[in-house]
């Protein structure tokens, strides 16, 4: 009996094994000897093959009525519910599951606090949630969301793509918890009511909303002495609309399902400047998943950078073009400065992973190697 699974017929020159308990795969097929009447002679290749297929076929069938895979729960939150594209992207993960010996079953959730309320009181198995809400289970994949820590696609790639190899599995495990993997949400822009509010200086006493749970926000509008009203994802877009706040910051695609044209209307305008880089992360029970299931997922998510993209580059695209504000490079290398002065201070504070903050950096100055954060790796 192996893998759990007995076989009523196993020729003693095939051997057949179990995956993740699971499964079972022929792996050889040594040789298929038939006796005839009168002599031993070995079946023709062509006959041989088709038996092993037909065995193979039947291995096949009778594995998957013998045991059935182990369901798991995986919370899902998606601002615009299952019709939404994270939990719509999340059917190929669901798929994908069955070969690393699961039954995935995929829960839509509007409301992110209540996922994560969930995935802590054990309801959830795993749950894909905002990269900012991962930092109680793993500060150094919580650090991604840093302010002005990545600001490109090309280093987001670069980025998950490091992580999803196998020397980097430690850090994607804090006790029993485990990142199984990354999924771009899109660069974080600021949106404003007003375009006279086109500085640091113009922003002080204007309100803003912010997610009262992170801590990088906070400190971000305290820093250019603006007032902060607490939000969350489902308020901030209301407040902003409604003009109860002055400035917002979300993804591109935040604009078009929450309506963020309202609060823009003919005054407004969107800065073409990557604040933060949004990210989901699917945490996990480690020690509830069958081993090697983290690292599978986040090759998977890694390989899959690609068709997380295109959600983003379309609704980034489709944002009406006179509603994008460029920074002059001066300002936006000074807006870069502030943040860098930010993340250090957070980084001190053990908001952000020092870890992440220093491969953050190679890849910025990979990017721009002229930058003056960059100099002290050239003098050596």
């Amino acid at each position: 009996m192996l893998g759990g699974i007995r076989p009523f017929f196993c020729p003693a020159d095939m051997r057949i094994i179990g995956r993740n308990n699971h499964t079972a795969l022929i792996t050889s097929v040594n040789i298929l000897k038939l006796s005839r009447a009168n002599n031993n002679k070995i079946i023709g290749d062509t006959k041989m093959r088709l038996i092993a297929v037909a065995l193979t076929l039947f291995s096949f069938a009778f594995a998957a009525e013998g045991k059935e895979l182990p369901e798991k729960t995986f919370c899902i939150f998606d601002p615009v519910g299952a019709n939404g594209p994270i939990f719509t992207r999340m059917q190929d993960f669901r798929t994908a599951a069955l070969e690393w010996g699961i039954e995935a079953e995929l829960k839509a959730y509007t409301n992110e606090a209540v996922a994560l309320a969930d995935f802590q009181s054990g309801v959830c198995d795993g749950s894909l949630i905002t990269g900012t809400r991962i930092r109680p289970f793993n500060v150094f994949t919580g650090s991604l969301e840093a302010v002005g820590g990545l600001t490109s696609y090309q280093q987001l790639r670069e980025l998950i793509n490091m992580l999803a190899r196998p020397q980097a599995a430690k850090y994607m495990v804090d006790g029993r918890y485990e990142v199984s993997g990354i999924i771009p949400g899109g660069s974080v822009y600021v949106f404003v009511r007003d375009r006279a509010i086109d500085s640091v200086e113009a922003a002080a006493g204007r309100k803003v909303a912010t997610l009262d749970y992170d801590l990088a926000s906070k400190k971000v509008v305290e820093h250019i002495g603006a007032t902060m009203v607490p939000a969350t994802v489902a308020t901030f877009a209301p407040r902003f609309n409604n003009g109860d706040v002055d400035i917002a910051y979300a993804p591109a695609v935040a604009y078009e399902p929450f309506e963020m044209y309202k609060g823009l209307g003919q005054a407004g305008g969107i800065y073409r400047f990557s604040f933060a880089q949004m990210n989901f992360q699917l945490i996990t029970y480690k020690d509830r998943l069958p081993d090697g299931f983290g690292q599978a997922s986040r090759e998977f998510f890694a390989e899959h950078f690609d068709q997380g993209m295109e959600h983003i580059l379309t609704a980034e695209r489709g944002i009406q073009e006179n509603y994008w504000i460029d920074l002059p490079d001066e300002q936006e290398l000074e807006y870069l400065d502030m943040l860098a002065g930010i993340r250090d201070e957070l980084a001190a504070q053990g908001v952000y992973d020092t870890q992440m903050m220093k491969l953050m950096k190679k890849l910025r100055c990979r990017a721009n190697p002229m930058h003056h954060e960059c100099a002290t790796d050239l003098l050596f």
